[in-house]
Formats: C-alpha cells, structure tokens, sequence
C-alpha cells in the first residue's frame, strides 16, 4: 500500500512491518498505540522504525491511518469519560484538614 508519512512517500505491506518489528522492544505506551503481534507499540516508535525517520517529522494520525489501513488493530488517546469536578477552597482546606478523630 502506498501512503505518505510526513510528505515522502512509502510502499508498506503488513508484512513488511511485521519483519520491521521483529525483535524491537516496545517503549513504554502513552498515548496511541498500534498492536503487532502480540506486542503493544506507541504509534511513535511504529513510525520512526518503519520510516527511519525522526518522531518530530511525522504525526501519529499520519501513521495511525497507514496501520490501520494495513490491517493492524490501532488504540487512540483514553478518553476522559467525565471532567473531575474542581474543589472549592473551602472543601480543599477540608481535604487538606482530614476528618476529625472519632467522627
């Protein structure tokens, strides 16, 4: 499949980024993630590997449509499912004071 990563433009087959992978340990996942194999990558690492191109050059978005275009099952950001709620300063000094002994 043809596709364009940070303006150049590769030829990627699934198995050519499956032997890419082959014996790169996975990094520490953050953010986007693409699973090959059965091992979990940052979106990241998957490019700079695949490209041989520095993660300043490319987007994950640009590599999370090639991957998932070749087929490889990709994970997006987590989303926040409800804001947290913030504290007033009154119930913040509460939570700073704990609770009171035998209450």
């Amino acid at each position: 499949m043809r596709c364009v990563i940070a303006r150049f433009p590769f030829d990627l087959t699934k198995s050519g980024v499956l032997d890419a992978m082959k014996g790169v340990k996975p990094e520490e996942v953050a953010g986007e993630s693409v699973i090959i194999g059965r091992r979990v990558y940052p979106v990241k690492q998957v490019g700079q590997v695949i490209t041989r191109q520095d993660r300043r050059d490319f987007s994950a978005g640009e590599v999370l449509r090639a991957m998932t275009k070749l087929g490889f099952t990709c994970r997006g950001l987590p989303r926040n499912t409800a804001p947290a709620r913030a504290l007033d300063p009154v119930e913040h000094a509460s939570t700073m004071l704990g609770t009171p002994a035998g209450a």
